[in-house]
């Protein structure tokens, strides 16, 4: 009877991934009923249930499930050898559930409609206009950056510890779900990652964790980068999977904060990557571009640079590869490598509005 009920389990797997690949060619159902249906509710119910617990109740979650796994092998490797059937039963049928669990709260979301679609506008972009949008960046982050009192060749300081930026950051949310209502951020559930070391040997600034709704930042990160990572994590608890548009979202999200120091963690992350888009489209033009930015600027760019070089190992590239393919493998066509998409959202929303 144990066996059979997980053969079904099993038989559940090639149904799920048909399942999976049918949603690709209806993004308005998953958009309508799941992600601004169903999702939603789901979300806001962790966020309210775990977002108060000031340490991170998913990180202690994910040690409990690699002890019990760990512990599982432990006693069952010993005997693949005698019941065989039996071991990959249990492990396949585990597999199925965990990867239906994992859909009903969170994968469905890497099927919805593009977020160039639902805030109509364009992805597609030439190089004057990319050349256009990022003067305009430099001369922002090179105003704001002189704003904050720091003189263009020094590194800009950060006036507040973490708790005080998770805290400033919902406020740019506030703003922006006046324009688009589908980003309205209540009930925060973002906290440090107990497991910043680790997410830095991997290669990662932050996460998000569907078991608990907890947006997970590495307190590892300077402190420009932390307003951008905690967005772009709450951007992941609102429904938006795809890393470029949870990406753009942060850009909106800082750009529009109420606090000087995190709009210019906006502008100079958007900049970043308008200034790396140049480069791979007209390598002399971006030589020239690069003298107009503040050295300042140009400093914490290095700085971000070396910390993550610093960190650099074999671990990070297995992980990247193996975050890559499962990207790829959930809709999203470019994997960690989308930058053009990203650019193409910054471009073209930001073409006739202020910086």
């Amino acid at each position: 009877m144990k066996n059979k009920g997980k053969l079904l389990l099993i038989s559940l797997i090639p149904v799920q991934l048909i399942v999976l690949q049918i949603l690709k060619y209806f993004p308005e159902f998953v958009e309508v009923y799941y992600s601004t249906g169903i999702f939603p509710l789901i979300s806001e119910t962790l966020r309210f249930t775990f977002g108060w617990i000031p340490f991170s109740v998913g990180d202690v979650f994910y040690l409990i499930f690699i002890m019990l796994i760990v512990r599982w092998l432990f006693k069952n490797l010993i005997k693949v050898r005698r019941d065989p059937k039996s071991f990959f039963l249990d492990v396949f049928s585990s597999l199925s559930l965990i990867y239906l669990f994992f859909n009903l709260i969170w994968g469905f979301n890497y099927y919805r409609i593009p977020l160039h679609e639902s805030l109509l506008i364009k992805k597609t972009y030439n190089l004057e206009q990319l050349i256009n949008t990022t003067e305009r960046l430099i001369k922002k982050s090179n105003e704001v950056h002189l704003a904050l009192g720091f003189q263009d060749s020094a590194k800009v300081q950060a006036p507040y510890n973490n708790q005080q930026l998770f805290d400033k950051s919902i406020n740019g949310y506030q703003k922006i779900q006046k324009k688009h209502p589908n980003l309205d951020y209540q009930k925060s559930s973002i906290k440090k990652s107990s497991w910043s070391l680790l997410l830095t040997y991997m290669g990662y600034s932050g996460y998000y964790n569907p078991l608990t709704g907890e947006a997970q930042v590495n307190d590892l990160i300077k402190h420009y980068g932390f307003p951008v990572v905690s967005c772009h994590e709450q951007a992941h608890q609102l429904g938006y999977a795809a890393e470029n548009e949870a990406n753009f979202i942060a850009v909106l999200a800082t750009i529009n904060n109420d606090d000087l120091f995190i709009n210019y963690t906006g502008y100079i992350f958007a900049l970043r990557y308008c200034l790396n888009e140049i480069a791979r489209r007209d390598l002399d033009r971006y030589k020239k571009m690069l003298p107009t930015v503040h050295p300042g600027i140009l400093k914490s760019y290095q700085e971000m640079q070396d910390f993550w070089k610093s960190y650099e190992n074999p671990f990070e590239t297995i992980s990247k590869t193996v975050w890559d393919r499962f990207l790829k493998a959930n809709n999203q066509t470019n994997g960690i490598k989308s930058y053009n998409y990203m650019v193409g959202l910054i471009v073209n929303y930001y073409e006739e509005e202020p910086f």
